[in-house]
């Protein structure tokens, strides 16, 4: 249906949020990024473009996540928005609302919020909504 080619995840980890840091605010970033530690605010990346986003079992992040690839084996307190692919491992724990696109969900996993699947043409009409507002 749709012409645009599918962006294949960020298979290498460019930086680690290491296990006992805090990082208090917004994280953007591109590429790929492990999260061992706690992060209090926002979590995207740059515009919009695909990336990695994984959380060990330790991890915490309390806020929201925008990310096209993300694997969670830890705590989130806030919306989780994959664009293309989510993985919540058995150990993940999130509480909100959970958008994605593709879901593997491991026995274990808990999720306190809605499942709401993207669809690819729904996905197509808000990359074409932000065109049009950004001129």
């Amino acid at each position: 249906m749709c012409n645009r080619k599918k962006q294949a995840p960020q298979k290498r980890i460019d930086s680690l949020i290491g296990a006992g840091t805090t990082v208090e605010g917004d994280v953007t970033f591109a590429g790929g990024v492990r999260v061992d530690g706690t992060i209090r605010g926002r979590v995207a990346t740059v515009d919009n473009q695909p990336a990695t986003l994984v959380l060990s079992e330790q991890a915490r992040i309390e806020g929201e996540i925008r990310v096209s690839h993300v694997v969670i084996n830890g705590s989130v307190s806030g919306p989780v928005m994959a664009n293309d692919y989510l993985e919540l491992q058995a150990k993940a724990r999130v509480n909100g609302d959970v958008t994605y696109r593709t879901l593997e969900m491991h026995v274990g996993a808990i999720v306190q919020g809605k499942l709401i699947h993207a669809e690819q043409e729904s996905a197509a009409v808000v990359v074409e909504l932000k065109r049009a507002t950004g001129e």
